[in-house]
Formats: C-alpha cells, sequence, structure tokens
C-alpha cells in the first residue's frame, strides 16, 4: 500500500507496535491470562491508526492532486472544505491562493491588453507627426524651394519636433507615477506663486492668440511645486487650446479649512456630454478636437499627479459658458 511507504507512518505504526510489546511482556510477567485482550486491543488500536491514517491522507492526495491541476492550468478545480481540524485549515487557506493567483492572472492579462493597446496609442501618436516631418523634409530637398519657403518648413519641423519631445517626456513621466517611484515632497507656498509659475510656460503662447490670462488667489497650499505647476500648467495649456483667439482663462485659488481649491475656467465652447466621462483617459480626444493637435496625454498626466497627492480633479461645464477644471487639495484625508 502506498500508505506504509510515507515514513510518518511508518514511525507511528512503529511506535504502536513497540508499545504492543512493551504491554504484552509486562502481561507475560504480571497475569499471561491477560495477554489475549490486551493482544486484541493493541490490535484494534493499530487498526483505528491505520484505518484514521488512511483516510486523512486520501484527503491530502485528493488536495495535493487538486492544486497539480490548478497549477496545469485548469480553471475548473475546485477546493471543498474539510472537517477535519488541521487538514481543514490547509485546504482552506489553499483554496484562498489559488482565489488570489486566479485574481492576479486575470489582472496580469487585463495589463498585458492594456500594454499593447498603450503601445498601439503610442506609435500611432509618434507616427502622425514623424509622417508630416517626412513630408517636410522631402520638400526641404527640392532645389528649387524659396528661402522664405525654406524657412517656413524648419519652423514647422521644430513645432513636430517639440511636440514628439513632449509627448515622450510626458510618457516617461506617467511612466515613472505608474511605476510608483516618485516621491512628493510636500513644501508650503503661496497659493498665487504657485499658480504664477504653473502658468509661466502658456504665457507667450496666450499672448500670440491674444487671449487674457487672469490668476487670482490667496492663502497657501502644501504641495510638490515641481509636479502640482506640471499639473496645473497642463490644464491651462488645454484651456488655451480649446479658447478661440480673444478670449479669456481664469485661474482662482482659494482655501477654507477643509481644503484649498483651484478653478480654471475657459471661454471656449466647453466639454460635450460625449466627450465629460472620457476627458481623463490617456490619448482621448474629442471628436470635435482632432484639429488642434494635442495628444489627450495632458490632463490623464494632470490628473494622475493630483490624485497622487491625495488630491482630486474634475471637469464640467462653466455656467457661464465653456469648460472648468476643479482641483482640490485636501487638509486632512476625507
Amino acid at each position: 500500500m502506498k500508505l506504509f511507504r510515507n515514513s510518518e507512518v511508518k514511525r507511528s505504526l512503529s511506535v504502536f507496535m513497540l508499545i504492543s510489546a512493551v504491554a504484552s511482556l509486562g502481561v507475560l510477567i504480571y497475569d499471561r491470562r491477560l495477554l489475549i485482550p490486551v493482544l486484541f486491543l493493541c490490535s484494534c488500536f493499530c487498526a483505528a491508526h491505520i484505518i484514521l491514517e488512511h483516510f486523512r491522507y486520501k484527503k491530502i492526495s485528493e488536495l495535493s492532486a487538486k492544486i497539480d491541476r490548478i497549477l496545469h492550468g485548469d480553471e475548473n478545480v475546485t477546493i471543498e472544505n474539510c472537517s477535519e481540524g488541521e487538514l481543514a485549515l490547509l485546504s482552506s487557506e489553499v483554496y484562498k491562493m489559488t482565489v488570489r493567483l486566479r485574481e492576479q492572472k486575470s489582472n496580469l492579462l487585463d495589463d498585458k491588453l492594456y500594454l499593447a493597446d498603450l503601445l498601439a496609442d503610442i506609435s500611432h501618436q509618434i507616427r502622425t507627426p514623424l509622417t508630416s516631418i517626412n513630408l517636410l523634409v522631402s520638400m526641404l530637398s527640392e532645389p528649387d524651394i524659396s528661402f522664405e519657403k525654406r524657412e517656413q518648413t524648419v519652423h514647422k519641423l521644430y513645432g513636430l519636433l517639440s511636440r514628439i519631445d513632449w509627448l515622450i517626456t510626458a510618457l516617461l513621466k506617467l511612466s515613472k507615477l505608474d511605476a510608483g517611484t516618485v516621491r512628493f515632497n510636500k513644501e508650503l507656498v503661496t497659493m498665487q506663486e504657485l499658480l504664477e509659475r504653473s502658468c509661466m510656460p502658456v504665457r507667450v503662447p496666450i499672448e500670440l492668440h491674444g487671449q487674457q490670462l487672469e490668476i487670482k488667489a490667496e492663502g497657501e497650499l502644501s504641495c510638490d511645486i515641481a509636479w502640482s505647476c506640471e499639473a496645473i500648467g497642463n490644464i491651462v495649456k488645454n484651456c488655451m487650446e480649446h479658447t478661440p483667439d480673444g478670449g479669456y482663462i481664469k485661474v482662482i485659488g482659494s482655501r477654507n479649512p477643509l481644503y484649498s481649491e483651484i478653478r480654471i475656467t475657459d471661454s471656449g465652447s466647453g466639454i460635450s456630454d460625449e466627450d465629460l466621462p472620457h476627458i481623463f483617459e490617456r490619448f482621448y480626444k474629442g471628436k470635435d478636437t482632432e484639429d488642434k493637435g494635442g495628444f489627450g496625454i495632458g490632463l490623464a498626466l494632470a490628473r494622475t499627479i493630483i490624485t497622487e497627492q491625495k488630491g482630486t480633479l474634475k471637469a464640467e461645464n462653466s455656467s457661464e459658458g465653456g469648460a472648468m477644471f476643479i482641483v482640490r487639495f485636501y487638509e486632512s484625508t476625507i
């Protein structure tokens, strides 16, 4: 029998036989008439022990076989709870482990699909400006191109290369945030200073579009200044791109005992009901904004930065028209 190949069973059976031999020897010395009853009892104990061990190891063998099937990819295996004490605990822990492994497998498959979609989106986003760059380079190679046309073409090339550089930089920042390798160092800064620094990179484009930028703020805020400027700057840049020439962008900061709030509004056409639920998704661009030239990644990066600092970012349409973005940094966990 396979049962007797188990060293533990051999040891326990040897102990029972040794006890039986000692008992039998003691009975022979004390009273030989009790030898048969003692041998009978010892045999019964040994038989009971073997039977119990047989059923116990049978359940362990069944559990082992199910684990082996699970390891070989069988998704239809279920582990029932045993009624025995330690074996019941073992089967319960194995069941929890299999559930956890199946969840992790499902998550890994989802991550794999997400990564494939992400790589496809990235390749599409980079291929578009690269196609334009190839066309412009071919134009530059023409021998009869005028000096004015050459300058315009070179200017367009610089613009396209800047877009690709921004996209790669933004993707690297997002990958660091997703990997959890970014450490946010909170510093106390006035709201006015934070907003001024956030809007500094877009002031020149705003002036070129004839737009008005209004910044009003009060109070102080504890946050990672560099990353927060990145997030707010991306939101303001998005508003600038969707505001017509001569429009306005307002950035208002306020503070109360619960949170510090930044409201960014523009005088554009607002956000359509169809686009509103997806506006913070990576590479999502609304149907009415395909010609704006954006990548659909700035708002996703902004939201990731803000949420990693235990803040919130939401978008809605202002009652006065145009889009409105509301950023909140909470003083404590709500």
